[in-house]
């Protein structure tokens, strides 16, 4: 089935709302036309919007339009196919936002009227508790009439409203975003990480031995792309600076591609002309380089060939020298070595680099019989948080939690 077009531009501002199900009810307010822009910014990070229209507002705004908009047919009446049920029943959907929201809409769904396809949808999903966010838009006189009030004090406790602007003497409806931010927020954006800027870097590095010939290791990238793409879910701004990895770039992320560690390091060094609050190396750059590049290819007739590798520089002793009170997440990488000695190890690279935390693990035999998995250490200056093995997309997760309960 051919991808409809406007579906293009899912995650392209993050993954926040990745997996989420989110039913758009336009009722017949001269607002309706704002329900473009925000199914547009819920498809925008991540969400599958799916929209139902009163017959008010579709003299308002075409359904094509909202059709247009979310990729989705538009539900305008009900039908043999009981779209009510579909939407709304137990766990079909994972919230509904009723945008823009009027007097009559609300009256219904606070007295159990369903005689639309509105009403109707709103009365299944209070039934099955799927989540309902409210932006409600009326002249100010309406918004005040006792009636009114009183559906709204019903209702509190039970759905969410989004307050409207008091202007001109109407009560408008709450803009786009303000209404995106409260479902981000609703799923699961952090208070602590979001609108953090975050600097990371992430894959391997590429060092050239000749035209053709490098140095290189089996980093993926994965795990930096992974807590990357957590960062952005917490609302964090992340930039990426990011070498060779065959894991995708993270949605949602400003991503500067490199290839060898002096690039990396240059680019660290660019970026960090501007403020960041947290700063993550994830990549696994080389410790060390050739000393002198070939201009053209070694030839293969050579019995032997010396390669003389020289030190390269350490990325994470520069951070704390270009901004002290930035937080500073290392990664520490040994093979086949004691929980003991991993943490010496952890520890300090913690006191060298003047780290904040580190997150070490060990990646020789037994990280190699799995590379989806892994087990890591976090480790700052009080304590070591074990993390025990598991799938990296779950470490991920839990890397991000344990660096928003130490920011």
């Amino acid at each position: 089935m051919r991808r409809h077009p406007s579906l293009d531009i899912v995650e392209s501002y993050g993954t926040e709302l990745t997996g989420k199900k989110i039913v758009l009810c336009v009722a017949g307010s001269v607002a309706a036309y704002k329900s473009i822009e925000l199914a547009r910014l819920l498809m925008r990070h991540g969400a599958n919007v799916k929209c139902v229209m009163s017959n008010a507002s579709t003299k308002l705004i075409k359904p094509d339009y909202m059709k247009w908009a979310t990729g989705n047919n538009v539900i305008t009446k009900l039908t043999g196919d009981m779209e009510h049920i579909d939407l709304a029943d137990y766990k079909r959907s994972d919230l509904l936002i009723v945008y823009p929201s009027t007097a009559n809409t609300l009256g219904k769904l606070a007295t159990g009227i369903d005689d639309t396809a509105i009403s109707t949808v709103l009365t299944v999903a209070f039934g099955s508790k799927i989540p309902i966010v409210m932006g409600l838009a009326m002249h100010r006189s309406m918004y005040e009439n006792a009636a009114v009030r009183k559906n709204i004090a019903f209702l509190e406790k039970k759905i969410d409203f989004i307050s409207p602007s008091m202007i001109e003497g109407k009560a408008k409806a709450p803009e786009p975003e303000d209404i995106l931010n409260f479902v981000l927020t609703k799923f699961g954006q952090s208070k602590v990480l979001k609108g953090k800027k975050v600097l990371m870097t992430a894959g391997p590095t590429v060092e050239k031995i000749d035209p053709i010939r490098v140095i290189t290791n089996h980093s993926t990238g994965k795990t930096g792309v992974l807590l990357a793409s957590e960062l952005i879910s917490a609302g964090a701004k992340v930039t990426l600076v990011y070498g060779p990895g065959i894991a995708e770039s993270p949605k949602g992320a400003k991503i500067i591609p490199v290839q060898t560690v002096t690039d990396m390091l240059n680019e660290v060094k660019k970026q960090m002309k501007k403020k960041f609050d947290i700063v993550i190396l994830a990549a696994a750059a080389s410790d060390y380089i050739p000393k002198n590049q070939y201009s053209k290819k070694i030839k293969s007739t050579r019995n032997s060939l010396t390669v003389e590798l020289k030190k390269a520089p350490k990325i994470i002793d520069h951070i704390k020298k270009l901004q002290k009170d930035v937080f500073l997440i290392g990664f520490k990488a040994e093979t086949d070595v004691s929980k003991k000695e991993l943490v010496a190890q952890a520890k300090q690279k913690l006191k060298d680099s003047k780290a904040d935390m580190i997150i070490a693990n060990d990646i020789g035999k037994k990280y190699f019989k799995d590379t989806r998995y892994n087990e890591l250490l976090i480790v700052d200056s009080k304590t070591v948080v074990p993390i025990s093995r598991n799938k990296k997309e779950r470490i991920a997760k839990l890397i991000c939690k344990n660096i928003e309960k130490r920011i």
